[in-house]
């Protein structure tokens, strides 16, 4: 049996809390990583409120959806992405109302699809899918991996993070070229570089 690579290794370590998804459970989390790090752009107190929010959007799911839908919430920087499949556009709307209701959000993206509810197989292959994006972000000198939070369903690749331009630019080319991406979807927020700077300074000691 082949050895996994060393980096995909250690990609699909922050992954662990995704295996959620490739359980019989419908609802699971779409975050990369449930621990808090020092290693990360937001204050620790704004990775607490974001894992906080995804709690309370898996929480809040109204009943009657949790056995027809697959529904994920990943919060970053107070910014909520709620993605999935959903019976119909009632549920869509529904779900998404919801989410706009969880105190301390600043912006709701509902990428809600009406569809049939994924496969295991396929929630499999998304968490393998994010490993390996995260593990070339890992093999790449031009954004941190810790900068960036990778989300996919179906195939599709969204992009979370605060990041300075040039960092967004290495981060969208790096998620294209992704072997099993078939979209990417641009969630990033991104800073000048001056703030960016002020932000790493103020985070890391970083100047």
């Amino acid at each position: 049996m082949t050895p996994f690579p060393p980096r995909l290794l250690a990609a699909l370590a922050l992954s662990l809390p995704l295996l959620g998804a490739c359980v019989p459970a419908l609802i699971a989390t779409g975050a990369a990583g449930t621990a808090i790090s020092y290693h990360d752009r937001r204050s620790t107190g704004i990775q607490a409120d974001d894992e906080t929010s995804e709690w309370k959007g898996r929480n809040r799911l109204p009943a009657r959806y949790r056995d027809n839908a697959n529904v994920n919430f990943t919060a970053f920087d107070r910014v909520l992405l709620v993605s999935g499949e959903v019976p119909d556009d009632n549920a869509r709307a529904d779900i998404g109302a919801m989410a706009e209701g969880i105190e301390g959000i600043r912006k709701v993206h509902n990428e809600l699809q009406v569809a049939p509810v994924s496969s295991l197989g396929s929630r499999s292959n998304d968490v393998f899918i994010s490993s390996k994006y995260k593990a070339r972000l890992l093999d790449n000198d031009q954004v941190a991996s810790n900068h960036v939070k990778p989300v996919s369903e179906n195939g599709v690749l969204f992009v979370m993070g605060l990041v300075s331009e040039r960092e967004a630019r290495a981060a969208i080319a790096i998620a294209r070229s992704t072997a099993g991406v078939r979209k990417v979807v641009n969630l990033l927020d991104i800073r000048p570089d001056d703030e960016i700077r002020r932000i790493d300074n103020a985070r890391f000691g970083v100047r």
